[in-house]
């Protein structure tokens, strides 16, 4: 299997691909640990999955599941 390399902050784009891989695996836990693989840090909040950027943790933005 192979990974597109380019980095976007089109939270958009992100937002697509985080819910494909979510729809693969079998639990959030998981998800949040593969995320972390690909460079992002996934936190559940009152608004949704607030995304970040590793490894400085920068904020990209909220979705909702």
């Amino acid at each position: 299997m192979f990974t597109e390399s380019t980095v976007t902050g089109d939270m958009r784009e992100v937002e697509s691909f985080l819910l494909a891989e979510r729809q693969k695996v079998l639990s959030e836990a998981e998800w949040r640990f593969r995320m972390r693989g690909y460079g992002y840090n996934l936190r559940r909040t009152e608004g949704g999955v607030e995304v970040a950027r590793l490894p400085k943790n920068e904020v990209l933005g909220v979705f909702s599941i």
